[in-house]
């Protein structure tokens, strides 16, 4: 299989030189993501909201890559505050409850101080 790049359509992927995702072999490797939601522009306040905006930015993203959230085998999550965290957990179970891939978490600072988690995963096609 060749190599085939995904776009979400931000201006930075051309600029920063990245992909939202790379389909290579049998998997797909999505970049870290956001809670950025692009149909509205905008960013939520509230870390619980970002947390599930990010898996739907990534979900998209498998679908277009031929995959799904159900083929999650690898995930990372980045903080800027590991606080925030536990409060996630609902919805890490709502999408990933049955998936449970191997995952790491872990507190860094992220490109903007509205960004409250930055999720980043790997997965099988379909």
């Amino acid at each position: 299989m060749t190599r085939k790049l995904i776009s979400s359509g931000s201006e930075f992927e051309k600029k920063i030189g990245y992909s939202r995702a790379v389909v290579d072999g049998d998997y797909v490797f999505v970049s870290g993501t956001t809670g950025f939601n692009y149909d509205t522009m905008s960013i939520s306040d509230d870390v619980v909201a970002q947390c599930e905006q990010a898996l739907k930015n990534i979900a998209k993203a498998l679908e277009q890559a031929g995959s799904s959230l159900e083929q999650v085998v690898r995930i990372t999550y980045i903080y800027p505050d590991k606080k925030d965290f536990e409060p996630c957990w609902p919805v890490l179970e709502k999408y990933l409850g049955e998936v449970r891939p191997a995952a790491t978490m872990f507190e860094a600072g992220l490109l903007d101080e509205a960004m409250k988690v930055e999720i980043q995963v790997t997965a099988r096609l379909n």
